[in-house]
């Protein structure tokens, strides 16, 4: 150990330091310890309440924005790839698929290639599309994606949150179509009819969504839903509409008081039915969980008429329409001449049937019972049957009236 601690040659310092006491060598430990860690000293309590008060009332500085990665996706397109556990999609889905929310924030969620590329044609704002490839970019219009949020997410997070059995790798959320700001495509506007449509009480998702669709291919000019319809934007009505909610417009959520001034003036509006007229109207039955003499049911179960009385009693009224007369229609069968420009069909829902107020405006307006006739035994149709007989019933007669109109004004000379 001397020798260890004899000088290194040329070095003029020892190989190892002799040790020395161990009191002097735990002092020299407790120094650097407290060189390390310093005590702190904190000010008296009434500072530190008003320094911590002061740092709370102190705007907070603004965080920098997280990194984001954004890569090309053609010529002037830009987007953004989701980081794993990125929650955007679900909250975006979450929102669209409440109408309570729908309505709060002003977003519908669409799916799918041919129903965002047909809303995009219409003029509807897109938001944010979650997109899995970037061929997908590709098949829609380049000019409306330059002003959306692109984000590029797995097909494993779009199949969680998609409804389709099998998604294609596609969600867009739009801003709430507005059918007054809508651009639709030029062969509906010019095979449009003056024929609307009105929905009362429809709920079932999938008969509001073929319903439309009906209304589309007939070319129907409006179609109007009463309070008590299913939200036309709810995702299944989107899917069975095919498209329909961007080829006709559609005003929901209205009240029957303001029916009718979303008609054009010298309408007349007809209600569906499937009673036959020659069936004799003193026999009274039970339609659906109402008991009514005098009503048509929404489903288009066979209503029967009473005789008229001079005050109508409770039994004669729809359910919660106690005291209030329901008007007698005149009847005849959906394929008779009915059609007059402008016409109005009202179609009612599958449980509680037409409104009192439908048949009321029908009455109003000089209207009918459009008899779509059964079989015996049959109760009813379905609504979205029911609509679509009627409504290309009325498009067969009017084309056949304007073919007439026409052997007139140009007679063909033999």
């Amino acid at each position: 150990m001397a020798a260890l601690g004899r000088l290194a040659p040329g070095l003029g310092r020892p190989l190892l330091r002799p040790a020395g006491p161990p009191e002097a060598a735990a002092g020299r430990r407790w120094v650097r310890a407290l060189r390390r860690s310093p005590v702190r000293v904190l000010p008296p309590q009434k500072e530190r309440g008003a320094a911590a008060a002061e740092e709370r009332q102190a705007p907070a500085e603004p965080r920098p924005p997280p990194a984001v990665e954004r890569r090309s996706g053609g010529p002037g397109l830009w987007y953004e790839k989701a980081a794993p556990g990125d929650r955007r999609l679900g909250k975006a889905v979450t929102v669209a698929k409440s109408r309570k929310f729908r309505d709060h924030h002003g977003k519908v969620l669409l799916e799918g290639h041919r129903l965002i590329k047909d809303a995009l044609q219409a003029g509807a704002v897109l938001q944010t599309l979650f997109f899995s490839t970037v061929g997908h970019l590709k098949e829609l219009p380049e000019a409306e994606l330059k002003r959306a949020n692109l984000v590029k997410v797995k097909f494993e997070d779009i199949k969680s949150w998609s409804d389709l059995i099998t998604p294609q790798g596609l969600i867009g959320i739009f801003s709430k179509p507005d059918h007054a700001k809508m651009a639709y495509p030029a062969a509906q506007l010019t095979n449009s009819l003056p024929v609307l449509l009105i929905c009362d009480n429809i709920r079932d998702p999938g008969n509001l969504g073929t319903i439309l669709r009906s209304a589309a291919g007939a070319g129907c000019e409006k179609v109007l839903l009463t309070k008590g319809c299913v939200d036309p934007w709810e995702p299944k009505v989107l899917r069975a509409g095919m498209g329909a909610h961007f080829r006709v417009p559609i005003v929901a959520n209205l009240d029957w008081e303001s029916v009718p001034s979303n008609l054009p003036a010298g309408v007349q509006v007809c209600v569906a039915d499937n009673k036959d007229p020659g069936v004799q109207t003193e026999t009274e039955f039970t339609s659906g969980s109402a008991s009514s003499s005098v009503s048509v049911s929404s489903n288009l179960q066979a209503p029967v008429k009473s005789k008229p009385k001079a005050h109508p009693s409770e039994s004669e009224a729809g359910e919660g329409m106690a005291g209030v007369g329901v008007p007698e229609l005149a009847a005849q069968y959906y394929y008779e001449n009915w059609v007059q420009t402008p016409v109005a069909v009202v179609i009612g829902g599958e449980t509680q049937g037409l409104s009192p107020a439908a048949l009321h405006l029908a009455a109003s307006t000089g209207g009918k019972r459009l008899v779509i006739p059964v079989v015996p035994g049959v109760d009813s149709l379905n609504s979205a049957i029911a609509a679509g007989i009627v409504l290309f019933e009325g498009k067969r007669q009017l084309l056949w009236r304007y073919k007439q109109d026409e052997r007139q004004t140009f007679p063909v000379v033999g």
